[in-house]
């Protein structure tokens, strides 16, 4: 799909192509260089696929597969060779032309940025408790809450253990000795909240519209931590009118928002949360990557976090497959009934088995077609970063996220309408409070407890994952994907 501005996009851009600056030129030619040093045939499929929005799903599905050869270590090259070839190909405009897009930094550009800072007047929380349902779980009863989602498969046993012993250790909540950067400080899933309510010190970032800092700093000034944020250099501005000067855009100020970080006192951990429609998605997530590499190359302190989406592909353990095998050989009655016809009218595509049984490990292919193949290149893009990062021995934090009912997904209304009728099928959705607090939780886990044993970069992924119950339900998501639509869409909240 070409992306037809109506004006020439500025700041970090595709690169522009008999004419053209294509997203699916730019996502055929990434996946088929990720592909290529470990699976050449899949390079030349990628490469030759005409009908790239309709066609990403096979190519995305396998990279993850060619990850695994070599014991799963092949995943390391792919992550490379994804990484360098987008940055070898994406591009920054500068008031001098167009240059490559890690040379943005040395180009310069953007209004230099100061810094604003607020205290929050609110008393700390001591201990971890979660949103759910009206309720605020805390000690037995979260415990209890971990072993009810556990049993049912919603998530990963090592998620639930990772968050028993941030509740065993309250200590680690308050993360005022690091300073947590926040990239989309305004973002439903982000853990901003959570972090200050624990007086913790974020450093917030998201773009100049006084809608999304209002917000931010009605949470900051309620809360017991600190909320630093960029503000340009030479605004006056007073704390009344805070919201209409705090901001900065990543997109196209990106050497400023870098510069600004650096002088940041403390160790840093580099948060993404950052979230834009279509292909906009691609570049915005692109810039943050290239901040990261300019950052991890300023100073030596920066750890790095991230959000995994649930709908992608995975690589899960037998544990998983195990469980999903014996639900599909133990419907429920109504599905008993109705699942040999449905398979014989669709012959065969609807209510597939998740796993063929016995695998080990497991491949979860969860994409979802209506997201597209920017939203998948673009998530791609930050789980390549988090496993070449740990690899040069970085912190990194990645977590796979539940399936979630934010804005951005519930507008769509295909899309809430599956969220609706997935109880059906054993997945369970939460509410952006329950997600963002209990993702939040596991980022302080993965925090204080590094550095973490090695492991396999497919087990990294699989740690801590919470995927709703995608990884053990009995069918193959996409094939239960209509049928959920259909029983969801008297219920659908959009």
């Amino acid at each position: 799909m070409a992306q037809s501005d109506s004006h020439q996009p500025h700041g970090v851009v595709f690169p522009e192509v008999d004419g053209k600056r294509s997203t699916s030129a730019l996502g055929r030619a990434v996946v088929a260089d990720a592909l290529r040093p470990v699976d050449p045939v899949g390079a030349q499929a990628a490469e030759r696929e005409t009908n790239w929005r309709q066609g990403y799903l096979t190519h995305f599905r396998r990279m993850v597969e060619a990850g695994l050869l070599r014991d799963g270590e092949a995943a390391v090259d792919v992550a490379r060779a994804g990484l360098d070839s987008l940055h070898g190909r994406m591009r920054a405009t500068t008031a001098d032309g167009e240059v490559a897009l890690d040379d943005a930094f040395t180009a310069g550009g953007g209004t230099p940025l100061g810094t604003a800072t607020v205290r929050g007047t609110g008393q700390r929380a001591t201990e971890l408790s979660l949103p759910l349902h009206g309720q605020r779980l805390r000690g037995d009863a979260l415990r209890r809450q971990l072993d009810d989602w556990t049993t049912r498969g919603i998530i990963e046993p090592s998620a639930a253990e990772a968050v028993r012993t941030v509740l065993t250790n309250p200590d680690w909540l308050d993360l005022s000795d690091q300073r947590v950067v926040v990239l989309g400080a305004g973002a439903e899933m982000g853990p901003l909240r959570s972090i200050l309510s624990w007086g913790g010190h974020v450093v917030g970032v998201d773009l100049p519209r006084p809608d999304i800092w209002k917000r931010v700093l009605d949470v900051a000034a309620t809360s017991a931590g600190t909320l630093h944020m960029p503000v340009a250099a030479d605004a006056p501005w007073s704390a009344s009118d805070l919201a209409a000067h705090a901001g900065a855009d990543l997109l196209h100020g990106l050497p400023a928002v870098a510069d600004w970080l650096t002088e940041v006192e403390g160790p840093l951990v580099l948060g993404n949360y950052v979230y834009a429609d279509g292909a906009t998605n691609v570049r915005v997530s692109t810039a943050v990557d290239a901040l990261t590499v300019e950052l991890m190359r300023r100073r030596p302190d920066v750890a790095l976090g991230f959000l995994a989406t649930p709908t992608d592909v995975f690589a899960v353990p037998g544990e998983a497959v195990e469980h999903s095998t014996r639900s599909y050989r133990s419907p429920s009655t109504p599905m008993r009934l109705v699942r040999p016809a449905l398979r014989t009218v669709s012959g065969g595509r609807l209510l597939r088995r998740n796993y063929a049984p016995g695998t080990d490990p497991g491949l979860n292919d969860s994409l979802v077609p209506q997201q597209g193949p920017n939203y998948a290149l673009a998530k791609r893009l930050q789980r390549w970063r988090a496993t070449v990062a740990r690899r040069d021995g970085r912190t990194v934090s990645l977590n796979v996220a539940p399936p979630t009912r934010t804005r951005s997904v519930v507008k769509n209304r295909a899309l809430a309408s599956a969220y609706a009728g997935a109880h059906r099928f054993g997945i369970e959705v939460f509410e952006p409070a329950t997600s963002n607090t209990l993702m939040a939780a596991l980022l302080v886990h993965d925090l204080r407890t590094a550095p973490h044993a090695p492991m396999t970069p497919w087990r990294e992924e699989a740690a801590g994952a919470v995927h709703g119950g995608l990884w053990r339900t009995a069918y193959d998501p996409r094939s239960a994907l209509g049928i959920a639509v259909v029983l969801g869409l008297g219920s659908a909240r959009t």
